[in-house]
């Protein structure tokens, strides 16, 4: 099913209509669903199962430590400068990688790796290699293998940059979030433009295939102006992908935004007129953008995938690889399988002394329903392809045996319709179908076959604006 139409249009008042928490969707049932009662047997079928079918397989590999926090973060890290914490963790991420390597089929082909945190660029070349060897001894990458790492730019070198490259890493993403220097003293995270555009020419030179950058909007002192300028200048680096995230100020889950400037935070109507801005820079510059956060190069892998109709959704976000087995290692890190999510423990403590135990370092999951894959299929057909055929679900799921498309989501017609008559999606006979003013909003769209979401707690997830 190929993406009809790439516009996008505003309409400032029902943007901020529906800007109220819901899930971003890098899986279905979200993560909040997994719970502590999971039973690790269930971990290994799924694996036995992705043996049977020769599943292919992505990798994540979570490196958790910073040297220093960045006050917007949000994600799982363990903050210290003590850079001998990092030997023992290889020890104990490479026996996790042993352990989950003994269930899985070695003809199945590792399709993509990843190595997020925290911090990657926190270990040494020698701890990299050393990491690098412990995967490619165990699981068989693909020789077209997309092969991605996150670096900090406050911590690289030229030699670093050649050294992951050598290795075989070919895509790489560095954050930037934004270049105004008051932005970046308020955040905690100060590297100066100069810095910025050596990492890109090293990283040029170096011969990635790929290079992504993060911007974040919605920060301290942020104005439409200071981030046009921050627009302007990421155009000057070139990057073949672009991420553009909405600041989510939740100091309640995550305390160490309480050290932001909470009255410098820009309003709504200001976040809503830097989005309209980005989106009509980066369109007008050559940039596709992809959806929900996501801009990249007409010729780049996600562009060409959406026009294909051939985009997928992860815990990683938009990916090209389809029906892999995502294996997650490290701490807090995500398993998932076709039919399981596993999350390991978040406190390194505990982690380190399920491995000792000779436990599977898994502190909650969820095994899904028939029911939670057939929503899954059609949430991430609506995130990925902004249209979705009602047939295609209905033969794929079986579902005329028992009841047509229309009767098996007669709970959620009412939503559809109010959806609708919104003009967020065109419904017909057969075919849902996102307009332009529901690209924006797709994740609320997404929500309305979400049967979880009925039963949360309101601001449990991030605003959808």
């Amino acid at each position: 099913m190929k993406l009809l139409s790439q516009a996008v249009e505003f309409d400032f008042n029902l943007l901020r209509k529906y800007d109220r928490s819901v899930p971003r969707y890098t899986s279905y049932p979200p993560a909040t669903e997994l719970k502590e009662d999971f039973q690790e047997i269930d971990f290994k079928a799924a694996i036995a199962v992705g043996n049977y079918k020769n599943t292919p397989l992505s990798l994540y590999c979570h490196i958790p430590f910073c040297e220093s926090p960045c006050y917007f973060c949000g994600c799982n890290t363990v903050i210290t400068q003590r850079k001998e914490v990092a030997e023992p963790y290889l020890d104990y991420i490479g026996r996790d990688i042993e352990r989950i390597a003994e269930l899985v089929d070695r003809d199945r082909q590792v399709q993509q790796l990843h190595w997020g945190g925290g911090t990657p660029n926190y270990l040494s070349p020698q701890q990299v290699e050393k990491l690098w060897t412990k995967i490619n001894n165990h699981f068989k990458l693909a020789s077209e293998a997309e092969v991605s790492i996150e670096v900090n730019p406050r911590f690289l070198a030229r030699n670093y940059i050649f050294h992951l490259r050598d290795l075989g890493f070919n895509r790489i993403s560095f954050g930037i979030q934004d270049f105004d220097p008051r932005v970046q003293e308020a955040v905690n995270r100060i590297q100066t433009e100069a810095m910025l555009f050596e990492a890109m020419e090293w990283i040029r030179e170096a011969g990635f295939e790929s290079v992504n950058v993060d911007l974040i909007y919605g920060l301290p002192y942020q104005t439409l102006e200071t981030f046009e300028n921050t627009i302007l200048k990421t155009l000057k680096l070139n990057p073949d992908r672009i991420a553009v995230f909405n600041f989510a100020y939740v100091p309640w889950s995550k305390p160490i935004q309480k050290k932001l400037p909470q009255d410098s935070l820009p309003l709504a109507l200001e976040k809503l007129s830097i989005l309209q801005m980005t989106i009509e820079e980066l369109t007008a510059n050559g940039y596709v953008f992809i959806g929900m956060d996501h801009f990249a190069k007409p010729d780049d892998e996600l562009a060409i995938a959406q026009r294909e109709g051939e985009l997928h959704r992860n815990f990683q976000g938009y990916t090209t690889k389809p029906e892999s087995d995502l294996l997650s290692f490290g701490m807090t890190s995500i398993s998932m399988l076709q039919d399981v999510y596993v999350q390991n423990h978040k406190r390194l403590k505990r982690y380190y002394q399920a491995i000792d135990n000779r436990e599977f370092p898994i502190e909650r999951g969820v095994r899904l329903t028939k029911d939670d894959i057939i929503r899954r299929t059609i949430i991430m057909e609506l995130m990925c392809q902004f249209q979705l055929d009602k047939h295609d679900v209905e033969e794929k799921y079986h579902l005329s045996f028992d009841m047509d498309f229309e009767e098996y989501f007669a709970q959620e017609r009412y939503d559809l319709r109010l959806l609708e008559a919104d003009g967020l999606i065109h419904i017909s006979h057969n075919k849902i179908q996102v307009t332009p003013n529901g690209r924006l909003l797709i994740r609320n769209i997404a929500s309305a076959f979400d049967k979880y979401l009925r039963n949360q707690q309101i601001g449990r997830f991030s605003k959808a604006v």
